[in-house]
């Protein structure tokens, strides 16, 4: 199997992010969004899916707020990953990927269909404070624009959320992690056959 690997770079007004992707990895990442918390979960996300990932924000516009920036870098992230895939060839397609810590379940179930949906299932979720300037908000505006960015339906669970915002997130990345791990990984049953009844994904 050839490697499958991408390179992207998308400028705006507000932002300048490039991004070098190989799903088939080991995990190594060089990360660099100027969001501390958000270099942290990018780190988890590709060591546990196994994807060599370097990722750097050239330009913000952090001086208003991050949400430009946070939006943005989940589209990057989002169109690298459906770069690398090409046209999809032998890919599982589904995935599932749990992480607990503590109390706290994460579950991320993925389907990479070419429609793009994002739900997240979080009771309790007005208990979660916002910390290191990051909220469950930022989490889901980034998770909408990866799965946009990718093509895929996303469907996010937190367990018994801790009042802790790193935690409930960190469970979130892992699982997503593994997930895509799982959905971007070859199945030879269909090698070379692309994972739809419509003979495409797009």
């Amino acid at each position: 199997m050839s490697e499958r690997s991408a390179t992207l770079e998308r400028k705006s007004k507000e932002t300048e992010i490039r991004a070098e992707l190989n799903i088939d990895g080991s995990g190594k990442t060089r990360i660099k969004t100027q969001i501390g918390i958000l270099d942290h979960m990018l780190e988890l996300f590709a060591f546990h899916g196994f994807f060599d990932l370097n990722l750097e924000v050239q330009k913000a516009d952090l001086e208003i707020d991050i949400h430009h920036t946070n939006e943005d870098i989940g589209i990057v992230l989002g169109k690298v990953f459906r770069k690398a895939l090409d046209e999809m060839h032998g890919i599982k397609r589904f995935g599932t990927g749990f992480s607990p810590m503590e109390g706290t379940l994460g579950r991320t179930v993925i389907d990479i269909s070419g429609r793009s949906f994002l739900q997240i299932n979080c009771a309790d979720i007005e208990k979660i404070k916002d910390q290191e300037n990051y909220s469950m908000k930022y989490l889901e505006h980034f998770l909408e624009s990866f799965a946009n960015g990718l093509g895929a339906t996303m469907n996010v669970t937190i367990e018994n959320p801790d009042a802790d915002l790193h935690t409930n997130i960190e469970t979130v990345f892992k699982s997503m992690g593994q997930a895509l791990d799982q959905a971007t990984g070859i199945d030879p049953r269909r090698e070379g056959v692309v994972p739809s009844t419509k003979g495409i994904i797009d």
